[in-house]
């Protein structure tokens, strides 16, 4: 799902400007992609990596190092918006599940 997510993110930047239809289309695809991706990674921490001893505090560890990486990314889109234009902003989001799907396949 990492792959299909960061697939969108590229593809959404690049058709800028592209009908409606069809960012209409990658966003819905990219929406439940991210949806899914949380949960994989919440399943790792729960079931396979985690001491079941300290399985609530590896969640809560795991969920506030994810919002608390959306504040610095929504401020950063926000910049590269300004400096290379619309369409390149979101392809910066692909190297975040660039990194994800090297984590999960090391991992």
């Amino acid at each position: 799902m990492m792959g299909i997510s960061g697939s969108c993110a590229v593809l959404i930047g690049l058709h800028f400007g592209a009908p409606a239809w069809l960012v209409l289309l990658v966003s819905l695809v990219w929406g439940f992609a991210i949806v899914a991706d949380s949960a994989q990674f919440s399943t790792m921490v729960t079931t396979e990596l985690c001491d079941q001893a300290y399985l609530g505090t590896a969640l809560r560890l795991q969920l506030a190092g994810g919002f608390a990486l959306s504040v610095p990314t929504i401020w950063l889109i926000a910049f590269l918006e300004d400096a290379f234009g619309w369409g390149w902003a979101f392809v910066f989001l692909a190297l975040g599940a660039a990194l994800g799907v090297v984590a999960m396949l090391s991992g």
